[in-house]
């Protein structure tokens, strides 16, 4: 498929009943906040916008990282990205679609009709494309009128993008390729890996602005506006790179820039691209070792990178497409148009939130950063909510968050008998940070994370047909079940994944995850022929089952906490019963509650508890997946449908918000200095809960025959990664 078919062809989304705004103009759906470039935590580059033309794009943690977009039409220029210069005009903004792997804008003037796209080719099956640091900014043009038309795109990228902040000095330089030109720049001072925290950008490693020599543009490095002017101004394009560096961002603006002539005969549509593309060098530390990307793993370097996406684009362009089009049409038939942008919108976020690298003996690693919630990196309880996302998608990816969290807590630092709650702060991954650390107890999360591990192996092992992965880390599984039998059906006064609302005794849907990953550790057992162990643990939770549904209860709902008379909370753990076919807890319970919500909910969305009024996106996607009547998954889903494209708060899809004004909930950091909130979390690969729920009770539980053969070792269960 031709990048012609690829920017043109209609789509299911696209072929949805759309709305109107005020001006009249096709608006087909408004995110908080649109994915440009979303690669990874640093490589993360968002319209905050309506319209692209409204501001400049933004990383994800709101700075500035200028891109602007012009189009010459016979001679008269048009503005279709960024917001200068103001004294040249807009583009009209027709339409925005949001795909797993693309963004794609439509703009029109009397002549011509532009679409924009930003694909980004993160395509679970193909773990190599997965990781390129890079997305294709592609241009469709055709004419509106019948005539033909001598037009030219401008693309230029600031050097922003490249440091942490606009003091800092940066350098450029230009490589010649066979297939294209390429032109970088980087920070002068190249701090590999020293910084780490929450509201941090890279300030090492370059960006690239690749453009294939068959598209017959010009690239130049700039300072100032030079570049932008000579195109507005239709004079020739500078040919000379500008040499007074090192400069000082805020000081010259330096810009990587493009030029790209097109001419628009009456009936074709003329197709260009560029690449846009960021080697960091090293990705991050794990474990007090350097570690490269994994597209870096067998010693390529960005000249090879850029070789091989420019001779495989087509073939990237049409697989994405196919895949665009293959995950629409199964979250439209699973949940509705409106559950299908929610849940697009929240693939390339759940992605560009995570980092894959491959250790030293090859073993696939793959790390999250908790952004904007403390900056903490390969955090359990930030795997757990995504989990449904790489379940469905690829379970290797799941492997390669928890393996990591395994090997620290086999390792003599990990004294305590329940799971750790992260690696450390990214990008380094050198051990626990959060609450007491490696030193104590306090602020842990012993029963959330115990539960959370448990239950994702047997996630895990249910989804990749073996139980390798659970064998290889039984000691820590049984050490991990023992605690919770012990002290999860009743917990003591502790914080669970839901932090941010304080510490919690006698938690009820706390004790739930308990009762769940018990039964969870029972299924693994008796997979692996461990018949007494999976007797004793399933008894175990059968008995909990009927202890929690006597201390619970209160009328029409369940509470909060056994003693919380007159409250009540989200019970999203009980996803699992179902999703593993436990089969644990009698249907009443979820029926129970499915009524009592619908009641309790807000204009958007229901609220996580009685205490308070804030609700969390994802665990109201969990519970929408657990009903079987597709009215009362709809009452779930639209209010969060509503609030996507009515809050005011205008960032990449913040997890924790205001049911009632659809506002993200902030807090003041005095690090930062302002008040920030929950966003570009990947957490929000919950909203894929329906699609996985779906395809796991499609099937029937996986059970382990008599007398077969042991399970194969988790060193032998790599198949997932190169399918």
């Amino acid at each position: 498929m031709s990048l012609r078919h690829f920017l043109t062809a209609p789509s299911i989304i696209e072929s949805l009943p759309a709305k109107t705004s005020r001006s009249g103009e096709d608006v087909k759906f408004r995110p908080p906040a649109a994915p440009l470039i979303a690669v990874d935590p640093y490589f993360s580059i968002w319209s905050f916008d309506n319209r692209l033309t409204d501001d400049w794009a933004k990383h994800w943690t709101g700075l500035s990282h200028g891109m602007g977009g012009l189009l010459r039409v016979d001679g008269k220029p048009y503005r279709f990205m960024g917001p200068a210069p103001e004294d040249c005009p807009c583009l009209r903004q027709v339409s925005l679609a949001v795909f797993p792997t693309r963004t794609i804008y439509t703009f029109r003037c009397r002549e011509i009709e532009l679409k924009v796209g930003f694909q980004t080719p993160v395509l679970p099956d193909d773990l190599e494309v997965f990781s390129w640091p890079l997305t294709y900014l592609q241009f469709s043009l055709r004419s509106r009128d019948g005539k033909p038309h001598e037009t030219a795109i401008y693309l230029e990228l600031s050097a922003e993008i490249a440091v942490d902040d606009d003091q800092q000095s940066v350098c450029w330089f230009r490589l010649q390729q066979a297939d294209s030109d390429v032109i970088a720049c980087g920070s002068r001072d190249q701090r590999i890996l020293e910084k780490t925290g929450d509201n941090v950008r890279i300030d090492w490693g370059f960006l690239y602005l690749a453009l294939p020599r068959q598209m017959h543009g010009q690239l130049v490095i700039s300072r100032h506006d030079l570049s932008r002017n000579a195109f507005l101004a239709n004079e020739k394009f500078p040919v000379d790179d500008d040499t007074s560096y090192p400069c000082k961002v805020a000081n010259g603006w330096p810009k990587l820039a493009a030029a790209i002539p097109i001419s628009v005969d009456e009936k074709s549509v003329q197709t260009r691209y560029v690449i846009a593309a960021y080697d960091d060098h090293y990705s991050m530390e794990y474990q007090e070792r350097r570690l490269r990307p994994y597209w870096r793993r067998e010693g390529k370097n960005i000249g090879d990178l850029l070789r091989t996406a420019v001779r495989e684009h087509d073939a990237v362009t049409r697989r994405c497409e196919l895949f665009d089009r293959q995950v629409v049409h199964d979250l439209h038939r699973s949940g509705g148009h409106e559950y299908a942008r929610l849940a697009c919108l929240a693939y390339r976020q759940t992605t560009a939130a995570h980092k894959l690298a491959a250790d030293f003996d090859g073993t696939l690693l793959y790390f999250s950063k908790e952004n904007f919630s403390n900056g903490c990196m390969g955090t359990v309880d930030v795997t757990y909510p995504s989990a449904p996302f790489f379940l469905l998608f690829n379970p290797g990816l799941l492997r390669a968050q928890l393996e990591p969290i395994m090997s620290y807590a086999r390792s003599p630092r990990w004294k305590f008998p329940f799971a750790p709650h992260d690696l450390g702060i990214y990008p380094k991954a050198n051990g626990q940070v959060y609450g007491g650390g490696e030193r104590s107890e306090e602020d842990q999360m012993p029963v959330e994370e115990c539960g959370n591990m448990l239950i994702l192996s047997a996630a895990l092992a249910q989804a990749e047909g073996n139980t390798g992965f659970a064998a290889k880390n039984w000691g820590l599984l049984s050490t991990w079940a023992a605690y919770l039998r012990e002290k999860g059906f009743d917990p003591e006064k502790q914080l669970c994944t839901d932090d941010f609302a304080g510490q919690l005794a006698h938690n009820t849907n706390l004790s739930i995850k308990t009762i769940l990953a018990l039964g969870a550790y029972a299924q693994l057992a008796g997979r692996m022929g461990r018949r007494e162990e999976a007797r004793i643990y399933r008894s175990s939770a059968r008995k909990m089952v009927r202890q929690w549904m006597k201390a619970a209860a209160e009328g029409d709902h369940y509470k909060l906490t056994f003693d919380g008379a007159k409250t009540w909370s989200l019970k999203y753990n009980l996803f699992w019963d179902k999703a593993l076919h436990l089969n644990l807890f009698p249907a009443e319970v979820v029926q129970k509650e499915i009524a009592f919500y619908k009641r309790k909910q807000k204009r958007f969305g229901l609220p996580l508890d009685s205490r308070q009024a804030f609700g969390k996106c994802d665990w109201t996607a969990w519970w929408a997946a657990l009903c079987d009547d597709p009215r009362d998954f709809r009452a779930f889903i639209l209010p969060l449908y509503r609030w996507c494209e009515n809050t005011s708060s205008r960032v990449p899809l913040p997890d924790w918000y205001w049911t009632d004004n659809g506002r993200q909930v902030t807090y003041y950091v005095w690090r930062h200095g302002r008040r920030v909130g929950f966003q570009a979390r990947s957490v929000v690969g919950g909203f894929f809960a329906k699609l996985y729920m779906d395809r796991e009770t499609s099937r029937p539980p996986l059970r382990r025959r008599e007398n077969s053969s042991p399970e194969p070792d988790s060193r032998d269960a790599d198949s997932s990664l190169s399918k």
